[in-house]
């Protein structure tokens, strides 16, 4: 209503409004949006601010020139029917009642397009923060994403404080698609409680609650440990970045930028059985061979996998809040804060149960890191293709914690936390950059997912990203005939080169398992010290890891450490059809083709009955058994190496000398620290060693090149080999 004592204020207003109306003029019709602001205005001769409510025009600048202006917005109906423009959402219209009326600072900045836009710093205030509420009435509209800071945005921080660098448009999607909580959220209010997350776990505390990761944490999915957006348990290695594939592994590649939907057009160029957007759930890559949930299906996609994994999740949380937290628990995904009592113990949510006075309230450390993971793997809906075996892991991990406290554990014998080696993204085979940032170029041809495809294009091997385990591209030149990378032949790090054949597949493999020493480089290592002399200078050689190449080739390569004046056995020639690496071995889940080697070898039913194969009735290791398997024969000749370097370095006047297969540098004294006082013959000694252990197909890929090479490093240190005999050197070779 009209207030005369007021005049001059409306007289002003007025004149706001006209000048207003002449930039539309000016503007070629811009768009324009009618929002209802609150107006302070100081009247002259007034004591007071007075607030006046006014419908003014706020005009969005379109910065081209005059003549170049367009009429309509670009991608404007694709937009209008997406979820960022549904004004009827509870995303837009939660704080609708509350008062005051307005969108709180807290949850602005991806709630309203005026919060995203301070959090930006494009209102003119600082970068990274919200520093107010929002007016209620926007949803993410076209100057939330197109503005001239987003131009250049290309990091984002996750709530646990990581930081993500290098990115492109995806950017804009990932500082709201991150989820508002992480592991150190969890931690954070467990200690909040007063409790310790790793000493208290089952202690329930009324001040502890449940944590909730929010909606749609895609990105949080995709980037794995690295945002830490799940809870990640105490000593486990958890899988990174979901790389995907080259011109697929972002938000925008994958989702039209306006609709949101997947471009699902493109995931058939692949993925030929899909028919609709529906059937993406069933894609299984060919790096997914293990059955993770344990039905025995190995033809489902990742989606149902997660779907049965969590089911098992739920029954464990709720025998564990039964058993010791002392109440029922029960879930509904609709209803904050989603879990709640069980009040009448039926183990489902009844009529009443979903309301927010009977949250549940019996929560420990343990449980309430368990249910942050059940959430984690429902809020995002694309999670089984944003980083489907990261959220497996998350899952796996919280059943194993939560047996530890229950009545009837899981039997988890046949679930799966990772895949095969080339594909198991969490181990250390590629995690172990991830501090620094980047794989050297010493490492990346093996351990980057892009290495490989380097070496066979360019012959170089450079610095790579670190990676999330082997992909697709890393051995496939095109992924829609999935033609190999031609390898017509492979170096050694002898110098040797070697091959199975022009363009055989096998060459692939052995790029990698070659190991990544030899005879020479023990040789340069030891130089001009005398055999039993205590060297500063010298350090341990490794093989390195999985030499089956190198075995495979004996001493065409020299990968083990050959003696002078000694012959050995060159490739292992096995029989025609089974004498290279995939002709053995499953290309992609790695494992021995056990069923094509029961042709020959009548009593291998299973891969351990492998170890039993004999192809010789001469007693190498002289334990007088002729019926045990090359394997063991092996081993015994080994432990005798092993027990022979340790009274040699004692009577050399070295350190005694202990060994652990899983901590780097491999050799300790008896203190633990590495060891340090080698003399060439223990350096050498202590390398064919190590040769054994890490190649545990020897017996297989070479095994009488490996017993010749045993049984002379047992000589050279002085053992008694009397009743041991050295194999004969092939024929031919």
């Amino acid at each position: 209503m009209f207030n005369p004592k007021y005049k001059s204020v409306y007289v002003f207003l007025g004149l706001l409004l006209l000048l207003g109306l002449v930039v539309v003029a000016c503007s070629q019709e811009p768009e324009t949006v009618e929002v209802t602001r609150v107006v302070e205005v100081e009247v002259p001769g007034e004591a007071e601010t007075v607030e006046v409510q006014v419908e003014v025009t706020r005009v969005v600048e379109v910065m081209v020139e005059p003549e170049t202006a367009v009429s309509t917005i670009p991608f404007a109906d694709q937009w209008a029917a997406s979820g960022h423009a549904d004004a009827s959402a509870e995303a837009f219209i939660h704080w609708n009642e509350d008062d005051p009326a307005e969108v709180p600072a807290s949850c602005a900045k991806c709630h309203s397009t005026p919060g995203f836009l301070d959090f930006l710093g494009a209102d003119g205030s600082a970068f990274g923060a919200v520093d107010a509420s929002a007016p209620l009435g926007t949803t993410v509209e076209c100057e939330a994403c197109h503005n001239s800071v987003t131009v250049d945005l290309s990091s984002v921080v996750f709530p646990s404080g990581a930081e993500i660098t290098g990115l492109g448009p995806e950017a804009r999607c990932m500082q709201c698609h991150q989820g508002r909580a992480s592991t150190v959220s969890v931690n954070d209010s467990i200690v909040n409680a007063g409790l310790d997350p790793a000493a208290d776990l089952d202690t329930v505390s009324e001040d502890l609650g449940f944590t909730n990761i929010h909606y749609y944490a895609a990105a949080a999915t995709q980037f794995g440990t690295w945002a830490m957006g799940g809870y990640e348990y105490e000593g486990q290695s958890y899988d990174s970045k979901f790389d995907h594939v080259e011109g697929y592994d972002t938000c925008v590649s994958c989702h039209d930028p306006h609709t949101l939907e997947v471009q699902f057009d493109e995931c058939t160029a692949c993925h030929t059985d899909a028919r609709g957007p529906e059937d993406l759930v069933d894609i299984r890559m060919p790096g997914s061979l293990v059955d993770y949930d344990g039905d025995g299906d190995m033809s489902e996609g990742i989606y149902f996998e997660i779907e049965d994994m969590r089911a098992i999740l739920y029954a464990s949380m709720q025998a564990y809040a039964t058993e010791v937290g002392g109440a029922g628990l029960v879930y509904d995904n609709s209803a904050y804060p989603y879990f709640f009592i069980d009040t009448d113990g039926n183990g489902e949510v009844s009529e009443g149960e979903a309301a927010f006075p009977n949250a549940f309230n019996a929560w420990t450390p343990r449980l309430a890191k368990a249910a942050y993971n059940y959430q984690a793997s429902l809020k995002d809906p694309g999670r089984y293709a944003h980083g489907g075996k990261y959220m497996i892991q998350l899952i796996y991990d919280s059943i194993a914690d939560l047996n530890g406290a229950i009545a009837t554990p899981v039997d988890m014998e046949a679930l799966h936390r990772i895949d095969h080696g080339h594909f198991a993204g969490s181990e250390e085979a590629f995690r172990h950059w991830d501090e620094d940032g980047a794989v050297p170029g010493s490492c990346s041809k093996c351990h980057s997912a892009a290495g490989l495809p380097l070496l066979a294009t360019e012959g170089v091997s450079i610095t790579q990203p670190t990676a999330n385990g082997l992909n697709c591209a890393t051995c496939h030149s095109n992924l829609e005939t999935f033609e190999l990378y031609v390898f017509d032949s492979v170096t050694f790090p002898s110098g040797a080169t070697v091959s199975f054949g022009e363009g055989e597949q096998a060459n692939t493999c052995i790029n990698c398992h070659q190991g990544r020493s030899s005879t020479s480089s023990v040789n340069r290592a030891t130089g001009d010290f005398g055999d039993d002399e205590i060297a500063d200078g010298l350090r341990f050689q490794n093989i390195h890891y999985f030499a089956a190449g190198a075995t495979l080739f004996g001493t065409e390569v020299q990968g083990a450490y050959e003696f002078a004046g000694n012959e050995y056995n060159g490739k292992n020639e096995h029989v025609g059809a089974f004498d290279d690496c995939t002709e053995c071995h499953n290309s992609h889940a790695l494992e021995v083709e056990v069923a094509e080697c029961t042709d020959c070898h009548e009593n291998v039913e299973t891969a351990e009955d492998l170890q039993d194969i004999r192809v010789s009735e001469v007693d190498f290791d002289g334990d007088g058994d002729v019926t045990e398997g090359l394997a063991g024969e092996i081993n015994t000749m080994a432990e005798l190496l092993y027990t022979t370097m340790s009274d040699y370095a004692v009577g050399v006047g070295a350190a005694p000398i202990v060994y652990d297969s899983h901590s780097y540098p491999y050799f300790f004294n008896d203190a633990g620290e590495g060891y340090s006082t080698w003399t060439p013959t223990l350096l050498r000694a202590a390398y064919n060693y190590q040769y054994v252990q890490k190649d545990p197909g020897a017996f297989a890929h070479n095994g009488q090149y490996v017993i010749q090479v045993l049984y002379d490093t047992l000589s050279e240190l002085g053992a008694d080999v009397s009743a041991m005999t050295r194999p004969a050197v092939a024929v031919g070779e």
